[in-house]
């Protein structure tokens, strides 16, 4: 849900913006005669901080004042950021964290760090965040907007840049942070090392750091503690908790909230050429007693199995920090400098023991059945098809369904490991040329330990059984391969009945390697070279070349590249690389100053990229902009940019893995009674569906289709533009205040995804609006219905549709950024005020361009708010601070509420017919208190979400835990302290 901005500059030697002002900093007159500087989205050296771009800063104070450890908890706070993954993702979650800046993706998001890209970790080439040194940065650049002219491919929505800073002595520090229900306990100690070299000539500096996260399981929180679904509510509690629809109703169903308990469940199936009786129409879900034998349907609200508290809330984390960084005046005019980190975190995740759907052969006669369930058995035996000699034969092929809690929970340990090493030069070539050249390397790699899988051919062979030979009660595999390789039948029809040996069989652990690399070489040339004569500094400019290289590849275990794994999705290895060569220039064309108007600048970038790829080639980048100044205290700006983003090795080159997407067949039952049309049956009965199962539950009998995915090495880049426009009013008649304000519009076309945009949009667009079985969006369902029933996916008999990566849409995104910042002294002291706010016009994602544009369209179903903001009012006095920010969160409502289409027609739903249509705003306050003891030692205090406001209960619109735990504060109230030592 959101997105943010400010309008600001870095400003020299530790001074306030001349643009903006710094997030939480106090704001002085700007430096006079100031030295040239690099400002973020720009090689050209400036003495003037003014700028076309809007960028935001973020202070190290910003860090101090929210007791961070990790960087992600003050970058998503900010309303230009839609969390990506973080410490909260679950399930889905890699370990990782990333960062999405506008709400556009975080593969649309470039990070720098001192200006220079920084390692990605996956096939995705995305940044985890987890490898910044949060305790160094100086600074936290934001720029608005396509950089893809400056700095290259991915800078589609922005250019998020950390700036570490130089040391002198020696500095040490911790943090520990607690929640008010003493869980979710954080803490972190750091040292670092700075010294300056030769007489001045060079600086160093040296660090180490240990973060330590504690786990929090969703049973730890009220709100999370219980799995909601639609219609269903935390048992005991009233709907005021919750807030997700009525008590559980009559005849819910078994994909509503699970089965509890881990018994199992099954469906007897129909013949091969249509639905026979009860039983091949797959709406009875038979469920075995605790303790077996006896079965009965499903359809008490008291077999719900809750997942919940078996899945954590906030993750488990141990990371290692160590690094070094510094440059050196090797000869007069010529510096060397070098950048050196490492680092090791490891993340683990964990989810609810394994849920197991499979079609195996039943034993009629295995004494784990009773004579009711065999007679049910039986029936179901003598309904089978003709052929293939099943009739009659003692088995009954049969959907089973359970919950390996013997099994224990599923666990995935991300132990990521990564380096990265950077050497340039840099210097004067004359008075005003400088050049700068580097050459870095970066890899990552990443092993991933997954426990609670079942491998599905082990657990058909020990679920079908026979007799051993001269016994009516012993029973043993009956396939002899399985025998011979340790198969143990299985007795799963109950809980706890399995034994430990049948599940030693059936269980697996898969180990599942990643490795990426990131090689980069950039050289360039900025100065000066002359004047307008209008008194204007002179025209600057900056000239150069980079070369890229990006490679990764995904080795997944060997369960998992076969599919044969129930738990965890399967995977197919992913290998590639790619490269790209480069020319860019700038020019920045200060045009005039105090003469009829206070100042008139304009300026422009170009890029042209030569890719390795065949279907991306040669492409073009470039960028223009102006600013002009009336007076000196109103300065008018504009940008527009043109960037890219080339396909990744995902991409390109993802292997086929499978992937269990939520998703509504038009064609069950699970959709809206108005959908059902006759044009809607006529074109389910001619994509296979039989006409006894149309508009039923057979059709669709679980909430996730099964499909498989992959990447396509015809994947064009993605082209992006971008308008900004704003004003920033410094007034001299009120000292130290600065309002800035910017509208900005990002549109990307050409947008990278799967087919369709997915096969939930695809089954939509198929079955509700194309209606045409040879349009490529519903050939990829032709031929992958189960003919007896009508279901797609392998685990309802079907088949699994394909979707591979594609140019597959547009998406845009416009709004208003504004930022304010004022202080003043009060009683001996200095009070400042900052205001940072968002207000959201358009958020559009159209999965296909030829279709009507969907809005408000992002993770789960409840789109963007309208409108965000941060404030922070901070008073110091001497060697005290105290600060309170206020963190406002605008409300939403269900996308579905527009996004329902008949044909192109737009009708839309009525909120009445949906659990959750509207999601109420949401406050956070928080405090924090500093004080320097002394010149050396420091101690900082707070308080975050004083007044423990609850996440919002999204029921099935949500990511996990009921919610979005990325999104909304789900720790409640959350104290730390920390403390600095200076030597």
């Amino acid at each position: 849900m959101s997105n943010l901005k400010y309008a600001a500059a870095p400003l020299a030697l530790g001074v306030a913006l001349i643009s903006t002002p710094s997030f939480a900093q106090d704001v002085a007159p700007a430096a006079e005669a100031a030295d040239a500087i690099v400002v973020t989205g720009s090689r050209i050296a400036r003495p003037d901080l003014t700028g076309t771009n809007p960028v935001a800063v973020v202070s190290a104070e910003e860090f101090k004042l929210a007791g961070a450890i990790n960087v992600e908890q003050v970058i998503n706070t900010l309303p230009q950021v839609l969390p990506g993954t973080t410490s909260f993702s679950n399930n889905p979650g890699n370990g990782a964290v990333t960062l999405n800046l506008r709400g556009i993706g975080s593969t649309r998001t470039l990070v720098l760090v001192n200006g220079r890209r920084w390692m990605f970790y996956d096939t995705n080439q995305i940044v985890d965040l987890n490898t910044i040194p949060q305790f160094l940065i100086s600074g936290v650049d934001v720029v608005t907007g396509g950089t893809s002219a400056v700095y290259g491919s991915d800078a589609v929505s922005g250019v998020v840049n950390f700036r570490l800073r130089e040391l002198e002595g020696i500095e040490a520090g911790t943090t520990y942070s607690l929640t008010d229900k003493g869980d979710g306990a954080r803490y972190s100690a750091n040292i670092a090392i700075g010294s300056s070299l030769g007489d001045g000539r060079g600086n160093v500096t040296m660090f180490a750091n240990y973060t330590r996260r504690k786990p929090i399981f969703q049973g730890a929180r009220t709100f999370s503690a219980t799995a909601a679904g639609d219609g269903c509510i935390v048992p005991g509690s009233t709907n005021s908790v919750t807030e997700i629809g009525t008590p559980y109703p009559s005849g819910i169903t078994v994909s509503t909230c699970g089965t509890r308990g881990g018994q199992v469940g099954f469906v007897p199936q129909g013949s091969a050429t249509g639905p026979i009786g009860t039983f091949g129409s797959g709406t009875s879900t038979y469920i075995f007693n605790p303790t077996g034998g006896g079965s009965r349907v499903f359809n008490d609200p008291g077999d719900l199995y809750n997942f919940a508290p078996a899945n954590y809330l906030q993750l488990p984390q141990e990371r290692y920090l160590l690094g070094a960084y510094g440059s050196y005046e090797v000869t007069d005019g010529i510096e060397f400098y070098s950048e050196l980190s490492f680092v090791n975190n490891r993340v683990a995740a964990e989810l609810a023991p394994t849920p197991t759907g499979v079609s195996a052969p039943l034993l009629i006669a295995s004494p784990y059945f009773d004579a009711g369930t065999r007679a049910l058995l039986t029936a179901n035996d003598a309904a089978e098809a003709l052929s293939a000699g099943t009739r009659g034969d003692g088995y009954a092929q049969t959907s089973v369904s359970y919950r390996f809690l013997s099994a224990g929970s599923r666990n995935s340990e991300q132990t990521r490991q990564a380096f990265r090493l950077l050497g340039g030069f840099r210097g004067d070539i004359t008075d005003n040329l400088k050049f700068d050249m580097f050459y870095s390397y970066a890899r990552t790699s990443n092993t991933q330990i997954q426990q609670g899988n079942v491998s599905s051919s082990r657990y058909v062979n020990a679920l079908t059984v026979e007799f051993v030979p001269g016994s009516t009660t012993d029973l043993r595999c009956r396939d002899a391969s399985a025998r011979a390789a340790g198969c143990v039948p299985i007795n799963v029809f109950g809980s706890g009945l399995a034994s430990a040996e049948a599940v030693k069989y059936v269980r697996v652990q898969s180990t599942n390697l990643e490795q990426s690399e990131l090689t980069n070489a950039v050289a360039s040339v900025s100065g000066s070279l002359f004047n307008l004569g209008m008194g204007a500094d002179d025209v600057a400019f900056a000239f150069g070349g980079e070369y890229r290289k990006m490679a990764s590849r995904y080795i997944p275990d060997e369960f998992l590249a076969s599919g044969d794994v129930l738990g965890f999705n399967a995977g197919k290895p992913t290998s590639g690389s790619y490269d790209v060569k480069e020319i860019f220039g700038e020019l920045n064309v200060p045009v005039l100053e105090d003469q009829f108007i206070h100042r008139l600048g304009l300026n422009a970038a170009a890029r042209y990229s030569d890719y390795s790829l065949s279907a991306v080639g040669g492409s073009w980048t470039y960028s223009g902009g102006i600013d002009i100044a009336p007076i000196e205290d109103v300065t008018f700006r504009a940008q527009y940019s043109r960037a890219v983003r080339a396909p990744n090795v995902q991409d390109l080159f993802a292997g086929n893995s499978t992937g269990f997407p939520a998703a509504t067949d038009p064609c069950s039952d699970r959709g809206t009674a108005a959908s059902r049309t006759d044009a809607l049956r006529a074109f389910c009965l001619a994509a296979g569906v039989p006409a006894a199962t149309v508009f039923t539950r057979a059709v669709q009998p679980n909430a996730q289709i099964q499909a498989d995915f992959g990447g396509s090495p015809t994947v064009e880049e993605e082209t992006s533009d971008t308008f900004t426009a704003g004003i920033v009013f410094r007034p001299s008649f009120v000292p130290r205040l600065n309002i800035t304000a910017d509208y900005f519009n990002i549109s990307v076309d050409n947008t990278i995804g799967v087919l369709a945009g997915g096969v939930s949009s695809a089954l939509s667009l198929c079955y509700n609006t194309i209606q045409d079985l040879n349009n490529p969006i519903c050939s990829v369902f032709v031929g992958m219905r189960n003919p007896a029933n009508g279901a797609l996916g392998q685990t309802s008999g079907g088949k699994n549709p394909q979707f591979r990566s594609a140019n597959v849409g547009n998406l845009e995104t416009s709004g208003v950024d504004v930022q304010v910042d004022y202080s003043l002294p009060v009683m001996d002291g200095n009070l400042g005020f900052f205001y940072l706010g968002t207000w959201l016009d358009t958020y559009r994602n159209t999965p296909i361009s030829s279709i009507p544009e969907r809005e408000n369209i992002v993770e789960g179903t409840h789109g963007q708010p309208k409108y965000r903001h941060n404030v922070r009012v901070t008073y110091s006095q001497g060697p005290a601070l105290f600060s309170v920010r206020w963190r406002y969160e605008d409300g939403t409502q269900d996308s579905r509420i527009q996004n329902v289409f008949n044909g192109t027609q737009r009708i839309g739903t009525d909120p009445a017919l949906l659990p959750k249509p509207y999601v109420g705003s949401t406050n956070y306050i928080d405090l924090s208190a500093g004080f320097d003891v002394n010149e050396n030692f420091s101690l900082n205090a707070g308080v975050n979400n004083l007044f423990n406001a609850q996440p919002r209960i999204l029921g099935s619109a949500a990511e996990q835990a009921n919610t979005l735990p990325s999104f909304y504060d789900v720790l409640g109230r959350d104290y730390f302290i920390s403390a600095r030592f200076k030597f």
